[in-house]
């Protein structure tokens, strides 16, 4: 970054830090011709392609300004952007600095969503930022404060929320149409290959800006397979920079078994079980795992699996890390990747995005919920009207759900290798969790996967306060030191103080 672009990035944050954030009707004022949003998009692999895609279709939106780490990604998504009228930008701060963007999007590793959110929000700028919202529960708290010291808009990617059946089916579920809710269940039962062992670190290429591309990160160099671009995805199976598929999927369907028990904070206890098995690699974050995190209403239940049905089953994706393969996998009443919440009178079962089945006892179809979603949409209509409450997926809802997502793997990262029998006799005052492991140890002995050799880890169990949003009990220590990161200069995420 420029001398120039840095003294720029550090007034305008400034100012608004000092309390200049625009009211509705200057905010107006200020944008481009004939009154278009003004967007830039940052990160262009995965999530920020569909970014673009979205924001294409909504009228008076302008992609203005385009922004990643790799310039080989830059010169190959310029030319589809406006004709190729787009500024394109490598380092955030240059783009944050820039007067005609009025909002952002954010598709980074999940590392870089806190602190690019809050830089944006420094520099007056709305943000539509993906899940999970943070990397750590401490950053996502500070995100949340800084929306609200900003008094920005801030719309996270929990798309799922903007379905307009699965917004009737919980009103309708809430209304006690199917009784009382025994179970909120989530399930990621989606294929994820072994990525590779290497033999060592490996070589970033060259179009890479790594330096910014590890931002908050450890500068250490990548110890995974860097070719044909898998530099741009597995990071998700590395603690430095991913959660795991619980905070890459699971964060969908956790949320959406939060939305229908009605809870908004944490809860007072959650538990992980699970492991990295049936081949060996370079991942850390478990592929196969259950969780439960313990509300008062009912548990929240929530599944991993990314091995088959059974050994020797052939996944049908081009490429089966990266996209929705589902083929050969297992299901629990008919859902792989999806959501089932029990209820007294019967179960509401959603396998996608937009829509819902209500059956009761026998397993007759009650009713149907169908709609569309229009998450975009809902964000911009909101940086216009700047009625935040009217956001389908605001930030404190992302926050509270991406804490889940941690929890979950505080949970296993602070547990132990336990041999089936002693795992069975620590749990088996939990029904619920019990049967979710039965039936997660059938699948593992399926694919051949000899627990007595690798035995799964049981987590540490976690005693929360909701209200302080720390741990306590015994072992609370280890287990707070991990809410927040040791950040690397200058890329710190700050502590955001109210007004």
């Amino acid at each position: 970054m420029s001398s120039i672009s840095r003294r720029n990035f550090i007034k305008s944050t400034a100012l608004v830090a000092a309390g200049t954030t625009l009211p509705a009707r200057s905010w107006r004022q200020l944008m481009g011709t004939n009154d278009d949003l003004r967007v830039a998009v940052i990160g262009l692999n995965g999530r920020g392609r569909s970014h673009l895609a979205s924001l294409a279709k909504i009228s008076g939106v302008r992609v203005v300004a385009i922004c990643d780490v790799d310039r080989a990604i830059l010169e190959r998504v310029a030319p589809t952007v406006n004709q190729g009228n787009v500024k394109t930008y490598v380092d955030v701060r240059d783009l944050f600095a820039a007067p005609d963007v009025d909002a952002v999007t954010i598709a980074t590793p999940n590392h870089w969503h806190s602190l690019a959110a809050i830089w944006a929000m420094q520099a007056g700028k709305d943000v539509y930022v993906e899940k999970p919202v943070s990397h750590e529960i401490w950053e996502g708290q500070q995100l949340v404060a800084a929306a609200k010291k900003y008094n920005r808009v801030v719309q996270a990617g929990m798309q799922i929320r903007s379905g307009e059946g699965l917004r009737e089916a919980v009103d309708w579920i809430h209304a006690g149409h199917l009784g009382r809710i025994t179970a909120a269940r989530g399930f990621c039962y989606k294929r994820r290959e072994s990525i590779g062992k290497t033999q060592g670190p490996q070589p970033v290429p060259s179009t890479i800006d790594y330096d910014l591309w590890s931002g908050p990160a450890p500068l250490v160099p990548p110890h995974r397979n860097t070719k044909n671009g898998t530099v741009h995805y597995d990071w998700h199976w590395f603690w430095l920079y991913g959660n795991g598929d619980v905070g890459n999927q699971g964060i969908h369907q956790m949320d959406v078994a939060r939305w229908f028990l009605g809870e908004s904070g944490f809860p007072p206890r959650s538990l992980s079980i699970g492991g990295r098995l049936g081949y060996v690699d370079d991942g850390e974050t478990p592929n196969t795992q259950v969780v439960i995190h313990e509300y008062s209403r009912a548990p929240l239940i929530f599944e991993v699996r990314g091995l088959p049905s059974k050994a020797g089953v052939v996944g049908s994706g081009a490429d089966p890390r990266a996209n929705v393969d589902t083929a050969g996998m297992d299901q629990y009443h008919g859902v792989s990747i999806g959501n089932v919440i029990d209820c007294e009178g019967g179960r509401l079962i959603t396998n996608n995005y937009e829509a819902a089945t209500a059956v009761d006892r026998k397993g007759k179809v009650v009713r149907e919920f169908r709609g569309s979603d229009r998450h975009m949409q809902n964000f911009v209509d909101v940086v216009r009207s700047r009625k935040t409450q009217e956001l389908y997926g605001p930030v404190q809802e992302g926050y509270v759900s991406t804490a889940l997502c941690h929890l979950a793997n505080i949970s296993h990262r602070l547990g132990r290798a336990t041999p089936d029998a002693e795992l069975r006799d620590m749990i088996k005052s939990s029904s619920p969790l019990m049967e979710a492991y039965g039936r997660m140890c059938e699948h593992l002995s399926a694919n051949n996967v000899d627990l007595s050799k690798t035995p799964l880890t049981l987590g540490m169990p976690l005693l929360i306060d909701p209200a302080a949003e720390h741990f306590t009990g015994p072992d609370a220590t280890r287990a707070n030191e991990m809410l927040k990161r040791d950040y690397r200069a200058p890329f710190i995420v700050p502590t955001v103080v109210q007004a």
